[in-house]
């Protein structure tokens, strides 16, 4: 069986209120290369966008790839290594009996491509100097900021 690639993933996502006009960055490094990825929309969270930019950058990948993936958001290393995105599928995108997970559109999505992909997430600081958070959120910003302009 051939090894898988080993990918090195960042991202961030931005919103100017919330909701509101949001964006999102992600970087993808692969031996030396490096990818740039953002979008935005024009209503939307800050959690979607940090989830949109999860899934565009596994999204990119082009065969399974053993990926560490860094990020500032705690509402999906949490979901994910806790086992809470898991849960809420199996119990019909509820987060008990009461209340329904939010994004439950965007965490399908996340979930399947955990099944491809091998991801260890590695959670980083936001606004704390770390060069590629940084420029994922310069990216996540400026995409926000065309949407703003737009309203």
């Amino acid at each position: 069986m051939a090894q898988r690639k080993q990918v090195e993933i960042f991202t961030d996502g931005a919103c100017s209120g919330n909701p509101g006009p949001g964006g999102y960055g992600a970087i993808l490094r692969y031996r030396g290369t490096t990818k740039e990825l953002s979008g935005g929309a024009a209503s939307t969270t800050n959690n979607r966008m940090e989830l949109t930019a999860v899934i565009t950058a596994l999204s990119a990948l082009k065969e399974p790839c053993d990926v560490i993936l860094c990020s500032d958001s705690k509402y999906i290393i949490d979901a994910v290594e806790k086992g809470w995105a898991q849960k809420w599928r199996a119990n019909g995108w509820m987060r008990n009996k009461k209340e329904p997970a939010l994004n439950p559109d965007l965490w399908e999505q996340l979930l399947d491509l955990l099944n491809v992909h091998h991801v260890q997430f590695v959670w980083v600081k936001g606004h704390a100097g770390h060069p590629e958070n940084e420029r994922c959120d310069q990216l996540a910003v400026e995409q926000s900021m065309k949407f703003k302009a737009e309203i």
